[in-house]
């Protein structure tokens, strides 16, 4: 026997199909063209303009020992030395425990080439300035004779900063007039060289005047004029060795949460349509509670707290009457009088149970706090004088 959808749930996943084909809709109607979703990112693993997959390439194809580094900076080798760590404009800035770590490396003898005008965020020490330059492309000329400018007399950088303020340990090597393109400073045993732009190492920027050559120049050894080692900067433009850290950068987590909560809502649903059902139980009408419940819900929403109280109160005074055989009109004075001689019950007139119960009794408005207290009271000293019959044992 086949069993159809039910209406309500036909309704469901009409609307549920309206919005996925409307959300399809708007994706298409609303994704901005490929022109905006050019990178400026120097990466090498960009083949657009401003991509540095070129220049890496490049170096593999001349045997220079190139590498792409994906890894944070703690884990650069200990022979600092010999390697070069290129840092192409980096998009992410570093914690203040990766900026130790680079610091110490340099100190230990690393070199760093470093391209862009985020590098204060890497080396406090820089003095950019805080006006941006004009990007457009310009020529510069060597500064001071260096190992830089070996074949390399005129350079083109598109500016993306301009340096400020030179300390006494970093010199200007290229530059135009006022304006200062690269710079050079020692740190520890180590260096650092800045460039106020990423052309020459970029797709778009190698092959003009003689950036080739004085990209080359920067990633020799300036003694020897041999090739260091050379370790291209990913981690810092988001590419991370592990899994995780590359996917926590982009929307998937995002995707994987709304996943998670779409089926934990699955779930939900599906457990509370198909569990077991259970059959809530149903109170005696005869329950004998019943009745103390709808009496103290009649009192409660009368405010009648005065007359539990006055119930209480005649039902003890009956019974002491009855006990002790004296007339019901009597004075709660004499009456208690004659219950503490009579029966013994200690404390009774001096706590004048009686007398405050029957004030009590006539008050509109009695709190009910001081209502049960009384209550109680009378019912503990009633229940002394209330006559159960004895049980007897059954005959066999």
């Amino acid at each position: 026997m086949s069993v159809g959808i039910a209406l309500e749930d036909r309704k469901l996943l009409a609307v549920g199909g309206a919005l996925l084909v409307l959300m399809l809709t708007a994706s298409v109607l609303l994704a901005p063209p490929n022109r905006q979703l050019t990178s400026p990112v120097p990466s090498t693993y960009s083949p657009q303009p401003a991509g540095a997959e070129a220049a890496y390439l490049l170096l593999e194809r001349l045997h220079y020992s190139v590498r792409r580094w994906e890894d944070a900076p703690a884990e650069l080798p200990a022979e600092a030395n010999a390697i070069l760590l290129i840092l192409a404009e980096p998009t992410q800035a570093p914690t203040d425990k990766e900026r130790k770590a680079l610091e110490d490396w340099v100190r230990g003898g690393g070199h760093v080439l470093y391209t862009g005008a985020d590098i204060q965020s890497f080396f406090p020490e820089a003095g950019i300035s805080d006006v941006p330059p004009d990007p457009a492309w310009r020529s510069f000329s060597p500064s001071i004779p260096s190992y830089l400018d070996r074949g390399a007399a005129r350079i083109t950088i598109q500016p993306q900063a301009s340096w400020q303020d030179l300390r006494a340990s970093q010199v200007t090597l290229y530059g135009d007039g006022d304006f200062i393109a690269v710079v050079s400073w020692r740190v520890g045993k180590g260096d650092v060289l800045w460039w106020a732009g990423s052309a020459p190492l970029t797709n778009a920027g190698i092959t003009r005047e003689n950036n080739l050559t004085f990209f080359l120049n920067c990633v020799s050894a300036p003694s020897t004029g041999e090739s260091r080692r050379i370790y291209w900067d990913e981690y810092f433009h988001g590419q991370r060795s592990s899994l995780w850290s590359y996917a926590r950068e982009t929307p998937l987590r995002w995707g994987a949460a709304q996943l998670g909560f779409l089926t934990v809502a699955v779930i939900f649903t599906f457990s509370r349509r198909s569990g077991p059902v259970y059959i809530p139980p149903r109170i005696s009408r005869l329950s004998p509670l019943e009745f103390v419940d709808t009496l103290g819900g009649l009192y409660e929403r009368a405010g009648a707290a005065s007359s539990a109280v006055a119930v209480s109160e005649l039902r003890l005074r009956f019974l002491l009457t009855r006990q002790l055989g004296l007339a019901g009109d009597a004075p709660a004075a004499s009456l208690s009088q004659a219950a503490e001689d009579r029966l013994g019950w200690k404390d009774f007139v001096s706590s004048n149970l009686l007398g405050r119960a029957e004030k009590a009794s006539r008050s509109p408005k009695l709190r009910p706090r001081e209502a049960l207290a009384l209550v109680k009271d009378l019912e503990r000293h009633a229940d002394k004088l209330e006559i159960r019959p004895r049980s007897t044992p059954e005959k066999t």
